[in-house]
């Protein structure tokens, strides 16, 4: 069961949050925050590398230690950060990612980055988590163009299935706030406006005509969004894995991560979005039918009682729902990328009448 830690806890040797990417990657900020999980570990120099700050600020850097660095921890490092003006005025939806990282991503056992810091500050929202640079260990980070195989996503749906399995109805995270359902917030801000101006670009040229309908399409995520608040079983969700958000590692294995969006709420939800933006529309068509049997097989593996065959076709309908409808309001991610993936899911939602899986 998930250790979820209360805020509330007092720990006089956590440091505080660090309020600008420089004093991040101070030596003096470093030996303390690392110091949580290394004892006695002393930065006596850091190296910045490649910085990407649009709303988050993501940076790469190196560090050097007194004695060496300690055994078990690499010395190239990541650290995420809400730093910038329009990142300061977001804090709150990066909350879940960090507390996600601090609490219960060595739990689930889901494949992730590793993190060797991660907390928040509970009155300013101001959060930081720094993980192992996998990016100096070999790792490739995909987006919506990379080649991805079927078989590439049997694996990612293991490790879906892990993450479900290790909270499937767990009391533990049943009252915990900032993994409450948070699909009708997608409603709040971004909607009709913009998936109109999304399917009438040629950013939704790809969308089948049938689906290419801002409206019902608004009108049946609100639905949706409502179900989802005690839809069952339940457990602890990714909320946003297309593929853009899985890296292979070193080894070449396909693992999670941006985890902003991560909440309770119904398996499906991960795996219908997954299938249907991970493979092309030919590989989804054909694979579709054997991966979803393949995740169930690996939760029942995991001692949870799957959802029947008829159950789990129903649930996916509604999980392209929600990933067709998340990049119908995307607007800052590069064109290119925004146009294929909503050419997969709107085709996915037209091949399975998804509109009409959240009734009529």
């Amino acid at each position: 069961m998930p250790d979820v830690r209360s805020d509330n806890q007092s720990d006089e040797k956590r440091p505080e949050v660090p309020d600008s990417l420089g004093e991040l990657l101070s030596p003096r900020w470093l030996s303390s925050a690392l110091g949580t999980r290394f004892p006695g570990i002393e930065v006596t120099a850091v190296t910045p590398g490649p910085v990407i700050s649009r709303v988050s600020t993501n940076a790469r850097f190196r560090i050097e230690c007194a004695g060496g660095v300690p055994a078990g921890l690499s010395p190239h490092l990541c650290a995420k950060g809400y730093f910038t003006a329009e990142g300061r005025d977001a804090r709150r939806a990066g909350e879940p990612e960090v507390r996600f990282y601090r609490d219960l991503a060595a739990a689930t056992k889901v494949r992730t980055l590793r993190s060797v810091y991660a907390d928040i500050d509970p009155q300013t929202y101001s959060g930081v988590v720094i993980t192992e640079d996998v990016v100096a260990d070999g790792a490739t980070f995909l987006d919506g163009r990379s080649e991805y195989s079927p078989d590439q996503a049997a694996e990612s749906l293991t490790q879906l299935a892990r993450l479900h399995a290790s909270t499937w109805g767990d009391p533990a995270v049943t009252a915990v706030p900032w993994l409450e359902s948070r699909l009708r917030h997608y409603l709040l801000g971004r909607g009709l406006t913009e998936i109109r101006g999304n399917f009438e670009s040629d950013i939704g040229a790809g969308v089948p005509e049938r689906t290419r309908d801002a409206q019902r399409l608004v009108d049946a995520y609100r639905v949706l969004a409502a179900q989802a608040v005690t839809a069952e079983p339940w457990s602890v969700i990714h909320g946003d894995p297309h593929v853009g958000n899985v890296y292979l590692d070193g080894a070449g294995r396909p693992s999670f991560l941006d985890w902003q969006l991560v909440q309770r709420g119904p398996w499906y939800i991960d795996v219908g979005y997954h299938l249907a933006s991970a493979l092309t529309v030919a590989d989804r068509r054909s694979a579709e039918e054997p991966l979803l049997r393949h995740y169930l097989e690996q939760l029942s593996l995991a001692g949870v009682d799957a959802p029947s065959w008829d159950e789990a076709r129903q649930g996916i309908r509604r999980g392209i729902l929600h990933g067709f409808y998340l990049w119908g309001i995307t607007l800052k991610v590069e064109p290119a990328v925004t146009r294929v993936l909503l050419e997969r899911l709107g085709t996915a939602a037209d091949d399975h009448d998804a509109f009409a899986a959240v009734g009529p």
